[in-house]
């Protein structure tokens, strides 16, 4: 039984494109800041049923013959080694993971950009390997007088002072790894810079969330507020939209705080008033691709609660912030919402503290509930991992995919050779065994070929799992959740 679905994509890549084009055509050249991530985009993906999480880098193939990108990292970033959290990966990895990947689509990268330049060492690194492998990069520093004194800012001493990316095409992307990589600044600069050469050059905004032609407080929505609870965006009505236009308009605390000093910076560059709010500026055509309201809604309340225990998990192991945690409490409260309504919560807990184990319990496409434990050969999601696809394949589960034979040498050579202090066997090492006993034995073969069905299924985990599982948790495509706990009193957890 397939996932229920709740969104057209193909209608979305054709709407989409067309609403840009449309807007790249009252321009000579079109500055288009493009929000959230070009590639792997999972959140959209799990509040959008039917959303192509490369869905928006499929749209710009389709614009591939007017558009060109300008990538932008920030130096802060860099400095920092951040790590963009989905894919566990640092920014400036990512920044070069989209390089390759864009090319690999045909879509013309123009330059890469590090803004907020003040020096720092692993920005000036970053800039070397790139420049050595033949890229064009710039360096923007902190605008002068921002954000308040536009005088300042729309001179030769605020924007005049970055260098000008020199673009070929009608429509520029301005894109980044991650959020705060400076893509408004840098179109703003870009554009007193075109105007200066008396270019007739425009600004657009691209954002997926928060959908501006859904209710306020939508589930989807409410799980942008979620997913962001950490840098603390707000979603609220639109004043300007309203004012102008007497419709209501949903947009976030960022983008309206920071709109008057926009449109003032868009006055003085262009001459009018092009925009008269913050959605005035966007050609998001998402929330008219929705098909399904139910689902897109049942979707949004459940990553709600996913995000509620990926933050209480991050507190608990000393990286999240429990002010986010108390924000998304806040969020679920407003909804009703509470973990149990997560349908593979209690089956997990019921099954760990029956067996006294870690335990992880599985939702198959059908509905229906696969729990599996720890034991002394196998870690408790390598274990639900095999019974689940026993059940998708339809085997009994006495059957054995992999024999203890197998098994055993493996765990004496983690124990004995390699120092492992838990030799049992993780998620990762159990697929590898399942794909070399898949060889010779035709049940591990039939069983294997049912591991893609579990993509998009939810998992609960009853204490926090190993960044390892983790991972392969995610490239599977499972959406899973732990409960903020670890299984063991060592502080050595990995």
């Amino acid at each position: 039984m397939p996932h229920p679905v709740g969104f057209d994509n193909a209608a979305y890549i054709s709407q989409q494109s067309a609403r840009i084009r449309s807007r790249v055509a009252q321009f000579d050249k079109l500055y288009l800041e493009f929000g959230g991530k070009l590639f792997d985009d999972f959140h959209a993906a799990r509040v959008l049923p039917g959303f192509d999480v490369n869905g928006k880098v499929k749209l710009l193939a389709e614009l591939h013959d007017q558009a060109e990108i300008i990538l932008c990292v920030s130096a802060g970033a860099l400095e920092s080694n951040k790590i963009r959290a989905d894919i566990g990966i640092t920014y400036d990895l990512d920044t070069l993971r989209l390089i390759d990947n864009l090319r690999g689509m045909k879509l013309y990268v123009g330059a890469i950009l590090i803004t907020q330049y003040a020096g720092q060492p692993a920005a000036e690194a970053f800039r070397q390997k790139l420049e050595m492998r033949g890229e064009r990069v710039y360096i923007h520093t902190l605008t002068k007088g921002y954000p308040s004194d536009v005088d300042t800012i729309v001179s030769e001493e605020g924007y005049g002072a970055n260098p000008f990316i020199e673009t070929t095409r009608s429509l520029v992307v301005v894109t980044a790894p991650g959020p705060g990589s400076g893509k408004l600044a840098t179109c703003l600069s870009q554009l007193y810079h075109e105007h200066k050469n008396k270019v007739n050059a425009g600004y657009a905004k691209y954002e997926t969330f928060p959908i501006w032609d859904l209710p306020l407080n939508h589930p989807v929505n409410i799980a942008y507020e979620a997913a962001t609870a950490d840098l603390k965006d707000v979603n609220m009505i639109d004043p300007f939209h309203l004012q102008a236009y007497g419709k209501t308009a949903v947009n976030y605390n960022r983008d309206v705080e920071i709109f008057p000093v926009v449109r003032t910076i868009l006055k003085r560059l262009m001459g009018e008033d092009i925009y008269l709010s913050p959605t005035d500026m966007g050609v998001n055509m998402v929330g008219a691709c929705i098909t399904d309201d139910t689902v897109v809604a049942e979707a949004g309340r459940q990553e709600i609660i996913r995000r509620w225990y990926k933050e209480r998990c991050s507190y608990t192991q000393g990286r999240g912030d429990q002010a986010a945690v108390q924000r998304i409490e806040f969020l679920m409260s407003s909804l009703g919402l509470r973990g149990q309504d997560r349908a593979v919560v209690a089956p997990a807990l019921a099954k760990a503290e029956a067996s006294g184990c870690s335990a992880v319990a599985i939702q198959l496409p059908d509905g229906q509930i696969v729990t599996g434990k720890g034991s002394a050969l196998m870690n408790d999601t390598a274990s639900v991992m095999l019974n689940s696809i026993k059940v998708l394949a339809g085997i009994a589960d006495e059957i054995l995919l992999i024999s203890p034979i197998v098994l055993e040498p493996i765990i004496r050579m983690k124990k004995e050779m390699l120092g492992s202090r838990y030799p049992v066997l993780k998620l990762e090492e159990v697929l590898l065994a399942l794909s070399i006993s898949a060889a010779t034995n035709p049940t591990a073969e039939h069983a294997l070929r049912h591991l893609p069905g579990l993509r998009n299924c939810d998992a609960h985990c009853s204490d926090i799992i190993t960044q390892d599982d983790g991972d392969t948790f995610s490239k599977l495509g499972i959406r899973f959740t732990c409960e903020p706990r670890f299984p063991t009193t060592d502080l050595y957890f990995h």
